[in-house]
This record gives C-alpha cells, structure tokens and sequence, in this order.
C-alpha cells in the first residue's frame, strides 16, 4: 500500500509494521479537513452550554429543578454515540463509513437548533408545562442529534491519523471546536451591542439569543457540508492494510456489552478521571449564569436586565474560554509527546479546579476572567488526552464502538451530577455559586485519578 505523505512524495507502509507506522502521515490539508467541521458542531454546543440553563429560566423554570432538563441531553449522548459507533464500523459506502452520519445528522441538527430557542415564542404561557415540555424535548433532539454530528469527527481521526500526529489532529480539532464557541457565545452579546433587543416580554427568549441560534445551523451546516465534501475516508482494503488486519475479521461485529467485557484496562482508567470531570463540568453549564447574575449584579430574576445582562456576560466569558483553549491547543498540547500525555492531563485538570473555586469568591465582572481563561485550559485538555489515551491502546478494530462506549464516561457523570443536585443544591444553601465549589472539589479528584491511567509510553 502506498500513500502521498504531508510533503507530497510516495512512501510505503509495510504491513508489517506496528499502527503508528503503517497509518499513512497525512498532510496538514488533510487534518484541517478533518477537524474543521468541528467548528460548526461546537457552535450548536457552545449555544447549549452557554444559553440553555438561561432559556429555561427565562421560560419559567424553577432553579432547584434545572437538573431535571440536564440529564436529557447526556441521556441521548449515552444512547446514540454508542450506536453510532457501532454501526458506522460496518458502514462502508460511496459516502465513506463514518461521513454517512454526518450527512444525516448535520440537517436535523440544525432544524432543531431553529426550534429550540423558540420555547416561549408559541404562546404556551410563563412556566407552563407546555413550554418546559416543548424545550426539554427540543434540548434532547438538539443533543441527540449534534451527537449524531459530532462522533464521525471523532472516528475520522482514530480511523486515519498515525501516533505521531494524533495530537496535532486533537488539538486542532478542540482548537477549531473552541473557535466555534468564540462565535456563538459572543454573538448574543455583539447583537445586544449594536442595538437587538436583549430582553423580551416575560417568558420570552430575547431575540438575540434566537438569532445567536439561527446564525449557528447555518455554519453547523455549511462545515459540515465541506468535510464530507473534501475528507476521502479509506476503503476496507486499504484500511485492514494500514491498521494490520485481516479484512475478513472486519466482519466479526461483537456486541457492545461483549466489547465492554473486552474494553482495554486503560479504558476504564480514564472513565474515572471522567467522571469526576464531568461531574464539575455539568454544574458549570447549569448554574454560571445564575450565578454571575447573583455575584456581580446581585439579582436572580430571570425577568430582570440585570440576569439578562449576566447571561450575555456568561457570553463572554465562555468566549475568553474558548480562545484560551485554542491558545493552549496550538502553543502547548499541539506539541507535547505522547510519553507526557498524563502530565499535561494533570496540569490541565488543576487548573480548572482553581479556576471553579475562584468562581465562587469573585464579585467584579473582569475578574472573572481569570477563571474562565484557567477553565478554557481545562476545556482543550479533557477533550483531547482522553481520546489520545484512550486510541493509543485500540488495534483499529472496532475503534468506532469503543470511541461510541466511550463517550457513555462524559455523558453518565452528567447524568449522576444532574441528579445529585437536587440534593447538592439544597445542601450548599440554595446557592449556584455554592455549586462551583462542588464542581472544584470534583475536579481536584479527577486530577489525582489521572495517577490511575497506565499508558503504553509510561
């Protein structure tokens, strides 16, 4: 098998060897196409994690109850990433065998991010049953299907990119996906800016927030439109060749409970470290708005400027996440190798921790940069180590499954944490800054569980 390297010349890849040598080395191009979607896939994300507990307030939802409508979207992750996996490792067709998901996913996806933001626009009425019942189930279509969206960019990179760049392939990945959320999150606030309104009647989202919406199914479908376009996925003779198999066994498709039995001891390693990630991240995505809105403007009416105003600020502020990320993906983790993988887990997770316990004591917007600028590290690491742990103790059978099961160490955490809060929340006093000290404890255990991980260059 013989395949163009990233300077163009022809280089052979003897079967013989081990995976990291007989995957082709790509160009630049190639991993750009890659992982640029992921750009259009983190808007939508983003949009979730920075608007949603905000939209449900805004509807009429209790604070104590706002758990209830975290566990749907990591419910559908839990369902759908594992099938997905499963079943594009026996897709294979003109379209490629992971690209077919995203061709189906990336126009549903976006028809519901147009539907979500319009809970309160049908005239069910401020804290009806309706229009919580309307959002909730808009949010899980939403996650469902940006999961849909999201896993065949993950597989790409495990089905295509060699040891020595996986990295690189990552970084530029979370780096791209941060860009996204820059765009998203800030588009509230620049729309408020130049004159949108940014308060609505009650029970309304303001326009802003719907048009921040609108703006990302477009981009979400437009990128990924140009990597189906432009990445050409590698049959299923030239991928047996590249990952030392025999074609034949490609067949033998176990099911997901016997490929968990079978699951490398690493796998479940780095599921503790995640939960404990997750866990702390769940609460971020919950309560930062409110808790902003308490510490800096001193309201917790939803209805108020003031809570609106700390919602467009969260705007921001998960915008300075996302550029620290990118930052950090391009100066620091697109260059670290594979044999200081865990350390940089560490680094990454501790700073997190710091930056969810400054949270609580922090009353002047500006200063809450500085959290968030340690939370964006936190955010590029825990998106990139894992799979980089994870995909360097996989054979390239059944890659897309495990990265799918995988995905089960983000979305239970998230579940248990939403759950927890209703007891959690009452405990720390009704308090949503309260709950960032609890996602900072959970992260100071995530980081001492990456001890746990046994890596292959350790």
């Amino acid at each position: 098998m013989k395949v163009a390297s990233n300077e163009g010349e022809i280089v052979s890849h003897p079967s013989t060897q081990t995976k990291s040598q007989h995957l082709p080395r790509l160009s630049r191009l190639t991993i750009f196409a890659m992982t640029f979607g992921f750009f259009g896939v983190n808007m939508a994300f983003s949009l979730q994690q920075s608007q949603l507990g905000r939209i449900f307030q805004t509807i009429g939802t209790d604070p104590n109850k706002l758990g209830f409508f975290f566990i749907l979207p990591p419910l559908a992750g839990m369902v759908i990433q594992p099938l997905i996996g499963k079943y594009s490792d026996q897709t294979w067709n003109r379209f490629g065998r992971r690209m077919p998901y995203l061709l189906i996913g990336a126009p549903a996806a976006a028809i519901v991010l147009i539907l979500l933001p319009n809970a309160g626009s049908f005239g069910f009425g401020y804290g009806s049953a309706a229009a919580l019942w309307f959002a909730a189930v808009a949010t899980l279509f939403m996650d469902l299907t940006s999961n849909v969206c999201m896993q065949p960019f993950k597989m790409v990179i495990g089905d295509m990119v060699n040891e020595d760049q996986k990295d690189l392939a990552w970084s530029w990945q979370q780096s791209f996906s941060n860009l996204g959320g820059v765009v998203a999150t800030l588009i509230p606030f620049i729309l408020a800016f130049i004159g949108i309104p940014n308060v609505a009647s009650k029970g309304e989202v303001p326009l802003t927030v719907r048009i921040a919406f609108y703006l990302a199914a477009a981009i979400l479908l437009l990128t990924s439109i140009l990597t189906i376009i432009k990445v050409h996925e590698y049959n299923p003779k030239q991928y047996a060749a590249y990952h030392g198999l025999d074609v034949n066994q490609q067949a033998d498709q176990p099911g997901l409970l016997q490929l968990l039995k079978e699951a490398p001891k690493v796998f479940w390693e780095i599921s503790i470290v995640q939960f404990f990630t997750w866990f702390a991240i769940l609460y971020s995505w919950t309560y930062a708005t409110g808790a902003i809105s308490l510490n800096v403007w001193h309201t917790s009416n939803p209805a108020s400027a003031g809570y609106q105003a700390a919602g467009n600020w969260f705007g921001v502020l998960t915008c300075i996440q996302s550029i620290a990320a990118v930052l950090w993906g391009l100066l620091v983790q697109s260059h670290t190798q594979p044999s200081h993988r865990k350390f940089w887990y560490q680094v990454g997770l501790a700073a997190g921790a710091v930056g969810f316990i400054s949270i609580f004591f922090i009353h002047s917007k500006y200063l809450l940069i500085i959290p968030f600028v340690l939370i964006g590290i936190t955010y590029l690491v825990m998106n990139t180590q894992p799979f980089s742990l994870l995909t360097e103790a996989l054979n390239g059978r059944h890659e897309g499954s495990y990265l799918g099961l995988f995905n089960c160490s983000i979305c239970l955490p998230q579940i248990v944490a939403s759950v927890a809060s209703f007891w959690i929340f009452p405990l720390v006093g009704h308090s949503m800054p309260g709950m960032f000290l609890v996602g900072g404890i959970s992260l100071i255990l995530a980081t001492l569980s990456v001890r746990l991980i046994h890596s292959k260059f350790d």
